[in-house]
């Protein structure tokens, strides 16, 4: 880790939450909906937010509510391919 001083996060610019769904599993996600990740622990969650928040100047907040997974966590059928195509 660096011993400089974290810049102050652009108070218009990204958000980034920390909070559970309504499974329990811990998630983190931004504001503009284009990171998501799954985490087992709190710790791991807020690890990974602050990493995030150092690389987007971002600001992070614990969600109040449970957030909604931007994935689906569902495990793809046998007889499903989990991208019908590539981007």
């Amino acid at each position: 880790m660096s011993s400089e001083p974290i810049s102050e996060p652009d108070p218009t610019g990204l958000v980034i939450y920390v909070g559970q769904d309504h499974e329990g599993h811990w998630l983190v996600q931004d504001s503009r909906r284009t990171l998501e990740g799954r985490f087992i622990s709190y710790g791991a969650a807020i690890g990974y937010a602050q990493a995030e928040r150092d690389i987007y100047h971002a600001s992070i907040e614990i969600a109040e509510r449970p957030l909604t997974p931007l994935v689906s966590f569902t495990p793809v059928g046998r007889d499903e391919r989990a991208l019908p195509r590539a981007a």
